[in-house]
Formats: C-alpha cells, sequence, structure tokens
C-alpha cells in the first residue's frame, strides 16, 4: 500500500472520528504525497458514510432493549 492511499484512509477515519486536528494532519500529508483533490474528498465523503452507519447503529442499539429495558405497552425505540 503506498503513502497516497493510506493518507487517503487517514483522512477518512480522521473524519469519521470527528479529529480535526488528524484530520488537518493527513491532509497536508496526503496533499504532499500528491494525493488528488478528487480523490480527498472521495476519502472524506467515505469519512461521514462510515460515521452516519456508525451513529445510525449506536443510535439503534441505544435505544433498543438491551439499554432501555422492555416496558408493556411502549414501542421499542420510542423516545420520550
Amino acid at each position: 500500500m503506498d503513502d497516497v492511499i493510506k493518507e487517503l484512509i487517514a483522512i477518512g477515519a480522521s473524519v469519521a472520528a470527528h479529529c480535526r486536528p488528524c484530520l488537518d494532519w493527513h491532509l497536508e500529508k496526503a496533499r504532499g504525497f500528491g494525493a488528488s483533490e478528487e480523490d480527498i474528498r472521495a476519502a472524506v465523503q467515505v469519512g461521514f458514510m462510515v460515521e452516519e452507519g456508525a451513529g445510525r447503529s449506536m443510535r439503534k442499539y441505544a435505544l433498543g432493549p438491551e439499554i432501555q429495558g422492555s416496558e408493556p405497552g411502549k414501542e421499542e425505540g420510542s423516545v420520550e
């Protein structure tokens, strides 16, 4: 795996982790290794997709019976 690919992966991970200093660092490194702006934008979008999927999964889990328990008459996953 070359350095550009590693930095693009790190960009996506930085976005998903909400780490602005990490993102700034890896953007600089990626550009220094010659990553295209198109590839950088794509890596950012992948980070957003990972973040969204993880958030959706956590909301489903946190609102589920493992965390909330089950109450008779209460719809699973509802928030009051």
